[in-house]
């Protein structure tokens, strides 16, 4: 960076007006404090544009002073992509650019800017009859633009697919400033390479995503949802392939959750009664949706099917809006819970869903000899293969010393297990700068070469997002 944080300070102030700009660190807070409280740097600033042209104004004042900007969302990512890296960058949150653009059902798209929150997105669908399926514990307060550039995934990604596969276009402005308008909703487009896709996953190395054209659903009828006992991963996978024979695409989420999660949540009071059908080793929960007109009872007979197999002994199906909300908070609060039981070491993983079982136990088993008295959080996405693999700290450890022990052996202990069995290191959160050494090492070093050719051609002076992904 050329200029001072005062000399910055006071040239975007000119260029955006002073209600766009925070230069007072100690109005930055909410701003440099991410969930996980990991990464603790200052910004040169803080800029809150309130249209693309300030974004591309912001651009290119940035490129001509040389300055590194941070895009920012609504700062719920994992990984440190949305936060300062270095101290001297400065923040561009797209907070402002919240509007519903355009809804068109007849197509089933919807086109949101970047700032809109998810949740927002979620209702402007609703209020047409209609449903975005992205959805995730974040939802009150992520942003469009943030999901994008992570590609996120959530619950609902065995039926719908994960950011990517809904984002039809999507308009960004570039290193130099232009704006790339790729807002278009076509289903078939072959002129060329396809630079959405580019962008949406890019962590905002590539571009400021500044809106996009989403796909969006009818909106079904009903759903019908069940937590079910199972006896381990082995007997998830086996029901899990049984509820895909038997429903198909209409089998919208398959998560597991052991028994310790469950064991957590009440201790801490986070469920106000226990929302299984009884104890039990491990648990599924099962969402289908049936659309107007569509048969009721579906996952009830699945169910019945599979204790005629003797594949599960026990289940309990939703009869109620809270039934199933309680069954669905069980699950999206796991990653809360294990913050109340003090240091928990995370991985976010994926394997090909034949392979879950073995993750899960092998990972446990090393987790163990490592560190006696460790307790094994895995959980998530059955149906995707992405499992949360967590770590809670021993009962009365330590935290730090926890952490300071044992974080760097249990991490290359479970990368080791993923990529043995073919898998990935990030499934769903990114790279940011919390995995950036871990991908120099576990990325292909020709898909390495072709990334770091498209930074440098995209981005030559390397100021959006300055560090993050490819260092």
């Amino acid at each position: 960076m050329t200029l001072s944080p005062s000399e910055a300070v006071a040239q975007l102030t000119t260029l955006l007006g002073a209600d766009a700009v925070i230069g007072e660190a100690a109005q930055m807070g909410s701003y440099l404090k991410e969930p996980r409280k990991r990464f603790h740097q200052q910004a040169a600033a803080v800029v809150r544009p309130g249209s693309v042209q300030q974004v591309q104004a912001v651009v290119c004042w940035a490129a001509e002073n040389r300055v590194g900007l941070v895009p920012q969302g609504g700062n719920t990512g994992l990984v440190g992509a949305q936060v300062p890296m270095r101290g001297d960058e400065v923040i561009v949150s797209l907070a402002r650019l919240d509007r519903i653009r355009h809804m068109d059902v007849a197509a089933g798209t919807m086109t949101a800017e970047a700032g809109v929150i998810l949740e927002q997105a979620h209702k402007a669908a609703e209020a047409e009859n209609t449903i975005f399926p992205l959805w995730l514990a974040s939802q009150g307060s992520a942003r469009i633009g943030g999901l994008l550039s992570s590609n996120a995934g959530g619950v609902n990604v065995l039926a719908y697919g994960n950011a990517r596969e809904l984002t039809m276009g999507v308009e960004a402005v570039l290193a130099d400033g232009r704006l790339y308008q790729g807002l278009n909703s076509l289903k078939k487009d072959n002129t060329g390479y396809d630079l959405k896709d580019l962008l949406v996953g890019a962590e905002g190395t590539l571009g400021i995503i500044t809106a996009a054209t989403l796909r969006i659903f009818p909106k079904p009828a009903d759903y019908e949802t069940a937590l079910v006992n199972i006896a381990g991963p082995e007997a998830a996978l086996d029901l899990f392939q049984l509820m895909r024979e038997r429903i198909g695409s209409r089998l919208n989420a398959f998560e597991i959750i052991p028994a310790i999660g469950l064991d957590m949540q009440l201790r801490h009071g986070m469920l106000d009664r226990d929302p299984t059908a009884g104890p039990s080793p491990w648990y599924a929960l099962i969402e289908v949706s049936r659309m107007a007109g569509g048969p009721e009872g579906t996952l009830l007979a699945a169910v019945e099917t599979a204790f005629g197999a003797g594949m599960i002994d026990n289940a309990v199906l939703a009869e109620s809006l809270a039934d199933r909300t309680r069954m669905w908070a069980f699950r999206e609060q796991m990653s809360e819970v294990q913050s109340k039981e003090g240091a928990s070491i995370k991985h976010d993983v994926s394997v090909p869903i034949a392979a879950v079982p073995q993750l899960i136990a092998e990972g446990s088993a090393a987790a163990m000899r490592l560190v006696p008295g460790i307790r094994p959080v895995p959980f998530g996405h059955m149906g995707d293969g992405n499992i949360h693999f967590n770590f809670s700290q021993p009962v009365g450890a330590d935290s730090k010393s926890f952490m300071a022990e044992a974080d760097e052996r249990i991490h290359e202990a479970i990368y080791d297990i993923v990529l043995r069995l073919g898998g990935s290191v990030s499934a769903e959160h990114g790279i940011g700068q919390l995995k950036v050494d871990l991908l120099r090492q576990v990325k292909d070093p020709v898909a390495l070469d072709m990334m770091r050719a498209i930074k440098t051609a995209l981005d030559p002076l390397g100021i959006l997002n300055p560090g993050k992904m490819l260092g």
